[in-house]
Formats: C-alpha cells, structure tokens, sequence
C-alpha cells in the first residue's frame, strides 16, 4: 500500500495536486490547500509548499487581535493559514517569493503585510522595517533545517537557501523571535527530529515553558520533525505531548492529520 505521507518532506498534499492549475506566467501553479480554502500560486520547481508549512499553522497559538509574524514566509502557506483578525506579518529574504505572497493574500482576502527582510539581519534592519522589540505577541517560523554534511546541494539556489541550515541559522532566527516578541509572547516552529538538541539549546536562552510535539511517520518509526512551542520569558516545565502520527499501523493516512491538513482542526501546541 502507497503510503500518503512518508519520511522525506512532502512535496504538497494529494488534495493539493488535484487541484493544481499551470498559470500563464511560466513556472507558477496555483495549488489548493485546506481543502480548497485557500489559493496559493507559487513556484513549479524549488521551494514549495507542503505539509510542513500546514502542520506549523495549525500548531500556531495566535487569536484574534495579535500581532503574529512569520518568519521566511515563503509563499505564505503558514502565516495565511491561521486565525481571521490578526495583524499578519510574512518576512520573506525572496523578493520573488514575497510579491507571490503579497498576491496571495490578496486572492484570498486574507489582510497581511509582507517584507522583504533577511531573518538574520541586525536589529537596525528589523527597525526600519516596522519589527521592532518587544512587538509581535506570536512568532511562527519553518527554518532551512536540513543537516548540510548530509544533504546534497541542489542546484537551485532558492531551494537550497529555502532548505539548507548553515551553523548560525537555528539561532539566528530564534533569536530574532526573540527580539521582536513581547514578554509571553509565543513561539512555534518546525525542525528535523534529530536535531532536538539544536532546538533545545537555541531555545535556552530567554524562552522557557516549551511543549514537544513529535512527528512520526507511522509507529513504527522514528520522529521525522519535531513541532515546539515556546514562551519568551516562560518558566513552566516542559512538556512532550504524545507522539503525532501521520499515518496508522495499517498504512492508512491518520483521519484527524486529514482533518487539520484540511483546515477542520488544530494541533495541541495551538491552544493556550
């Protein structure tokens, strides 16, 4: 039996390709996601979008009237997911990318702003963007996370920026989380499984409170991603929710990950 999902990212749900459309500019599709919901054009080669971005979403704690920003956006598949009346921010390095994600808020009438900003720049940067201490109440991010000794470089510069973690990259992003997010205010991301220890270590200085939620494949096998919530300035124990699986012993996809990857529910990390 096929299964829907496996080990590797997934390039984009079977709903996704059924509903994928050639646009006439050349190299763009416009791809369905949350059953339809929402409309995204992004590009036919490189980076796309797929379940991780959907997964990080739904685990995302954001309610109406909070400023929430995600960071390297992409074509917004995270970010524009979540709740209705929030003040939605998408940091994308890519000025391509950004102008998909600019038009794809506007196609779904969901109101964002978006940037074009490097996640690791200086503070001064994030300033004169209108990012500055201590105002988002929710950051969301999907770091390049693949391990470089590991992963063979693509010839795609996009993709292998959009993929490809280098030494510097996990703390440099959470640290600009941390700069720009208000006492309490919330963090979730998405990481490799095997790199827990990286995520435990970024996450050591100035954020506390973190919940765990790992991402198996089936149950048989190890975790492939690991989804984290954190607060900045937190002090509860953490806590490692029971494991998330894609898909049951028999191979059939999980009913409630269809459920949430078609918009109809969230993850435990998303309440608060």
């Amino acid at each position: 039996m096929t299964r829907a999902f496996s080990s590797e990212v997934d390039p984009g749900s079977r709903e996704e390709n059924a509903s994928k459309k050639e646009s006439p500019a050349a190299g763009i599709t416009e791809d369905g996601f949350l059953g339809g919901q929402l409309r995204l054009r992004q590009p036919r080669s490189g980076h796309r979008a797929g379940h991780d971005a959907i997964l990080l979403a739904a685990a995302t704690p954001a309610r109406p009237g909070d400023r929430v920003v995600d960071l390297g956006a992409g074509v917004g598949a995270a970010g524009l997911r979540r709740v209705r009346g929030i003040d939605l921010v998408l940091v994308e390095i890519d000025p391509a990318l950004a102008e998909l994600a600019r038009n794809n808020a506007g196609t779904n009438a969901i109101m964002a702003e978006v940037i074009v900003l490097d996640v690791e720049a200086g503070a001064a940067a994030f300033d004169d963007s209108g990012l500055g201490p201590d105002s988002a109440d929710v950051v969301l991010m999907n770091p390049p996370f693949n391990d470089p000794s590991r992963h063979r470089a693509s010839p795609d510069g996009v993709r292998e920026r959009a993929h490809v973690a280098t030494a510097t990259t996990l703390a440099g992003w959470v640290h600009a989380a941390r700069r720009i997010l208000k006492s309490n205010g919330q963090l979730a991301l998405i990481w490799r499984a095997d790199g827990i220890a990286e995520v435990l270590a970024a996450l050591d200085r100035g954020f506390g409170s973190l919940e765990i939620l790992p991402v198996h494949g089936d149950g048989t096998s190890p975790a492939i991603r690991i989804l984290v919530r954190a607060t900045k300035g937190g002090r509860a124990p953490t806590r490692l929710h029971a494991a998330l699986l894609l898909n049951e012993e028999s191979g059939v996809p999980n009913k409630w990950v269809q459920e949430v990857l078609a918009g109809k529910g969230e993850l435990p990390l998303a309440r608060r």
